[in-house]
């Protein structure tokens, strides 16, 4: 993985305690519905977010977080109605740098910003990847952003994988991102996706419906699962564009936002994403994954990342309330890619029907 390393709970953010808040003062909360279930460093560090989750393990260790009146335990799993008392870290994490990285920006105005991420790029901060992300970018670019996510985050409204690329829609203000959010969550932001996956899909088009959660074997993964605990449903619809000797490109259309989800599902129907190291264990495609019997002097790389990119995104502008469609077209290496499979894979013509 990425920027997006599933965790305990899903991808949807709660809402952030008040950014005013100092560090090192005591803070008081009572646990919500939604988060049931997950560990008591998680649910801090997503309601404290100019916080990380290591600054809040350490605040655990020195005891100064309490539930129900008791010091809580690393590994405490929260419940409804959970009682919280506790000290935030003393210091906050240090301010993200602005980093000069083109972008390729679709459209801007005063309160928003749409953008083409390119592939491999992170889109905020995560473990072990503080350059190099869309967020540095945006703060060298821009000088105003929503910070009701903090400061690693600001403007990020929703995410994209490391290597997807495509269509991600930033917030200039809290408002306005409030407004973003709710559309997320309400289901009203269309979302349209291209991907090429291995294999022959055999319906024309239908509806992936199931609940997923994250793998208990490899905690980079998501996995489907039975309704219950701490799954959540996902739903995606997907449309066959083109069927090749070996491999499929597809529409999707994502119904839910779950982290991974068109991965997982394209797994889970057993036709993953071509060049998905996560979900099909490969990294890239190469000509000899086309051609038998390449010669060596032939090999090349035709993708060194997952097939996914989001074409479209739809939303209504937060102040005007106008509908809005972007698009980004598909990426050079992409296109590359799409091109052999049917330039070395196409399958051929039928035969006329003789009477």
């Amino acid at each position: 993985m990425t920027d997006e390393i599933p965790e305990d709970e899903p991808e949807e953010p709660i809402e952030a305690a008040e950014p005013a808040a100092e560090p090192g003062s005591v803070q008081k909360v009572v646990v919500e519905a939604r988060a049931h279930g997950w560990r008591v460093d998680h649910y801090l560090s997503r309601l404290h977010p100019n916080f990380s989750r290591a600054a809040f393990q350490r605040v655990i260790e020195e005891r100064l977080v309490l539930c129900n009146g008791l010091p809580v335990k690393m590994a405490r799993r929260l419940r409804v109605n959970d009682c919280l008392e506790f000290q935030l870290p003393k210091n906050p994490d240090r301010t993200l740098p602005p980093e000069d990285i083109p972008l390729d920006i679709l459209y801007d105005d005063d309160y928003l910003i749409v953008i083409n991420k390119a592939a491999n790029m992170i889109v905020h901060p995560g473990r072990g990847n503080y350059l190099g992300t869309l967020a540095g970018a945006l703060q060298f670019h821009f000088d105003k952003l929503s910070d009701v996510a903090g400061k690693h985050r600001a403007g990020i409204v929703h995410r994209l994988d490391r290597d997807t690329s495509g269509v991600l829609v930033v917030a200039k203000d809290n408002t306005i991102h409030a407004n973003l959010s709710s559309q997320f969550e309400q289901r009203t932001v269309e979302k349209e996706y291209r991907a090429i996956a291995w294999g022959e899909v055999s319906f024309d088009r239908d509806f992936i419906e199931t609940h997923v959660r994250v793998s208990q074997r490899n905690r980079e993964r998501m996995m489907v699962c039975p309704e219950g605990g701490n799954s959540r449903f996902a739903a995606t619809f997907y449309e066959v564009l083109e069927r090749h000797r070996g491999f499929t490109f597809l529409r999707l259309c994502p119904q839910t936002g779950r982290t991974h989800q068109l991965r997982v599902h394209m797994h889970h129907l057993g036709h993953p994403i071509v060049a998905d190291r996560l979900y099909e264990g490969h990294s890239s495609l190469k000509m000899s994954d086309l051609v038998e019997n390449l010669p060596p002097e032939q090999e090349e790389v035709l993708l060194a990342r997952q097939a996914l990119h989001a074409l479209r995104l739809c939303f209504d502008h937060p102040v005007t309330g106008q509908r809005m469609e972007f698009e980004a077209p598909l990426p050079d290496d992409f296109q590359k890619a799409l091109g052999a499979i049917r330039t070395h894979r196409a399958k051929p013509a039928k035969p006329p029907h003789k009477k």
